[in-house]
């Protein structure tokens, strides 16, 4: 096992659910914020809409940059899920494309972990919630779903700038207990199932579970990687450590998310590793 996927495999076991009954106060929803309905019709069983909110400009700042001009990037607003997609909302999809069924997908589309917790190809079963997030899904499978619904993955700096909100402002890096919130979430163990998406409290955008709940696909997953290059894995690992810990440990959750996105390939699936969709804003400067 290289160093790469050494570092990610440990930062996998630690991603962990909230403690049971932990809830938190409810935060107003930003002034001027928007909200957008995008519905899955994929079949009788689709379960309620999932919502997409509209998140603000602003600049991510990658904990290791794919080159030495890419140390700040600008985010456009676009939208994203409130929350991730649910083992529900993707069993409607499978019914209704069948060849994204667990018996039917091209293994090179996904690997043998792809669905592997639900009771058949079809049925969830008793292991899987329908309102759990959607979990052992490939990249592919995850993009597939996107573009179903006229969508696709998040980049990674929208969803690293999404995640970087509070519960109440847009920089939560700037919010100390925030910041210590985090550190404990990304420290305690996995536990062995998710729960419900949407238990808890949303941050400044109305956006859920972007923290403690899943990881999360997204469309360039291997940023990190390619700059590197995977026969530079002890340096790229050198490298992002010198950044956490330079960043102080603020920077270990950032760390760990991209430890393990690096880890990934497109037909890798995980039981711990989900996905919502995101899209674009309509240029309004073009008539």
């Amino acid at each position: 096992m290289n160093a790469l996927r050494a570092i990610a495999f440990a930062a996998a076991g630690l991603l962990a659910l909230p403690a049971q009954g932990q809830t938190a106060p409810r935060a107003r929803a930003p002034a001027g914020a928007r909200h957008e309905t995008s519905t899955v019709r994929l079949g009788s069983e689709a379960p309620s809409p999932s919502d997409a909110v509209v998140v603000g400009a602003g600049t991510y700042r990658p904990l290791f940059p794919s080159s030495p001009s890419a140390t700040s990037m600008t985010v456009a607003p676009f939208r994203l899920d409130r929350a991730p997609v649910t083992a529900g909302e993707y069993l409607a999809f499978v019914r209704a494309h069948p060849e994204w069924r667990r018996d039917r997908v091209a293994r090179v589309l996904a690997d043998e972990g792809y669905l592997t917790l639900w009771e058949s190809p079809d049925r969830l079963g008793a292991r899987v919630a329908p309102d759990e997030p959607a979990a052992s899904v490939s990249w592919f499978a995850a993009r597939a779903y996107c573009a179903e619904r006229g969508m696709r993955l998040p980049t990674e700096a929208e969803w690293e700038h999404a995640a970087a909100a509070s519960r109440t402002r847009p920089d939560g890096d700037a919010d100390p207990a925030w910041g210590a919130e985090l550190l404990a979430i990304y420290s305690r163990p996995a536990q062995a199932r998710p729960g419900p998406v949407r238990a808890g409290a949303p941050n400044f955008w109305g956006i859920y579970d972007l923290h403690g709940m899943v990881w999360e696909w997204v469309s360039d997953f291997g940023n990190a990687a390619t700059a590197f290059g995977d026969t530079n894995a002890r340096s790229f690992c050198g490298a992002v450590a010198s950044g956490a810990s330079a960043a102080g440990a603020a920077s270990f959750p950032a760390f760990q998310r991209v430890a393990f996105r690096t880890s990934l390939r497109a037909a890798y699936t995980t039981r711990n590793l989900g996905f919502r969709c995101a899209s674009s804003l309509p240029n309004r400067s073009n008539p």
